[in-house]
Parts: structure tokens; C-alpha cells; sequence
């Protein structure tokens, strides 16, 4: 198990950008969180098996329709053994 925290920046506030990751994270199992931060970015934390959690990591480079990702940020962290995957 792996966990990545994520920030993407540019167009990715109003695009349905937290709402289609809580549905492709859900399908690919991975646990988790997405929410949008004050200055316009969407923040993320994946956990799970590393190839669903890279995966989530292209999805967000790209994004949902709509939107325009300039720059995506990644760190790796600790797992904590999230469950479930939920829009902040």
C-alpha cells in the first residue's frame, strides 16, 4: 500500500473535478479524500495499491472535461489505512 497527497493547480475548481475523482477512485479502490483549497487548487490524499494509486495520479494530470491542470504537485506520505473515499 502506498499513499500520494496531491495538489493540482489551474482550471480545476467548477469542473466536476473533485467529483470525478471520488467516482474513478472508487472504482479503481482507492482510499481517500479530494477537496478544493481557498486560492483554487483541488488538494488530494490516494491510498491503496500502486497501480490504482498511479493511476489516480495520470487521471489527475489530466483531469475530468473541462478542465486545464498547469501543474500537479505530489508528495509521498505514510499510508494510515484510510477506508472509503470522500469529497472535503
Amino acid at each position: 500500500m502506498i499513499r500520494r497527497r496531491v495538489v493540482a493547480f489551474g482550471r480545476v475548481q467548477g469542473v466536476f473535478f473533485r467529483d470525478s475523482t471520488r467516482r474513478r477512485a472508487r472504482e479503481l479502490g482507492v482510499a481517500g479524500w479530494v477537496r478544493n483549497r481557498p486560492e483554487g487548487s483541488v488538494e488530494a490524499v490516494f491510498e491503496g495499491d500502486p497501480e490504482a494509486v498511479d493511476s489516480m495520479l495520470r487521471f489527475a494530470r489530466e483531469g475530468p472535461r473541462g478542465a486545464a491542470v498547469e501543474s500537479l504537485e505530489v508528495s509521498e506520505e505514510q499510508p494510515e489505512g484510510l477506508s472509503g473515499f470522500n469529497v472535503r
